[in-house]
């Protein structure tokens, strides 16, 4: 399965929201990964090299906003296609997020189907903007 080669990171806080998109990913064939907060996330990040990382924004250590800038800021992960997640809609939290770094985002609570269609949208077109 081609997704066994793809790497996701996840680093969220939360731990209900660590095992929906855990399992959800898993299940799709994909190699998960999870942190519990930004700075153990970016070490993570540095370690595994994954395709694609969700942050959560708001986490103690350090935010998702801060993430996001270290990773763009990082030869070695600048590549990783990187989604927010968040629970707070407000604009200038996603505005801010995407100025730091971030690819996309998605709002909690999320329905897991979407999440898989979004990450497998990311992939393929990736794919295809290698093959042309």
């Amino acid at each position: 399965m081609e997704n066994e080669k793809r790497k996701i990171l996840i680093i969220e806080d939360s731990l209900t929201m660590q095992r929906i998109l855990s399992f959800v990913l898993e299940k799709e064939g994909y190699e998960v990964e999870i942190a519990n907060n930004g700075a153990e996330g970016l070490d993570k990040a540095r370690a595994s090299k994954p395709d694609l990382i969700f942050t959560d924004l708001m986490m103690p250590v350090m935010d998702g906003f801060e993430v996001c800038r270290q990773i763009r800021a990082d030869d070695s992960l600048k590549d990783a296609f990187v989604i927010i997640l968040t629970g707070r809609g407000q604009d200038t939290d996603i505005e801010k997020g995407l100025q730091a770094g971030a690819d996309d985002y998605l709002m909690k609570p999320f329905d897991p189907p979407k999440v898989v269609e979004r990450v497998r949208q990311i992939f393929s077109a990736e794919k295809a903007a290698m093959q042309a």
